[in-house]
């Protein structure tokens, strides 16, 4: 069961430095702006893993589209039909089940 959300502000920039890059550091996903620690997980989401893609940003439209496309992994959603909407949704209540969320994303200024 995950912890209690969280929203601590965590920058674009910073997002980006939890890719599955640095060992160091966790691993995060953005969807809808809420940011999940999936460093649980590095088999689906370390570097190199089928769904690195995703790590370290907001990757909603990529969720929404069911893409594992580069391109599509960007914040905006708001090209999405009403069905992949539903999709991106699905894909929020999975991962609130299964991970923490650490923080929200907001903007580098």
């Amino acid at each position: 069961m995950p912890a209690p959300a969280k929203d601590t502000p965590i920058t674009v920039s910073e997002l980006a430095k939890y890719d599955g890059s640095n060992p160091s550091l966790g691993i995060y996903v953005a969807i809808k702006g809420d940011v999940f620690d999936v460093s649980g997980n590095t088999s689906a989401y370390g570097a190199g893993a089928g769904y690195n893609c995703f790590a370290g940003k907001d990757a909603s439209r990529a969720l929404g589209k069911s893409s594992l496309k580069l391109e599509d992994c960007v914040a905006d959603y708001s090209v999405l039909t009403e069905k992949e909407l539903e999709t991106l949704d699905q894909w929020h209540a999975f991962f609130a089940k299964k991970y923490d969320i650490v923080g929200r994303v907001v903007p580098d200024n």
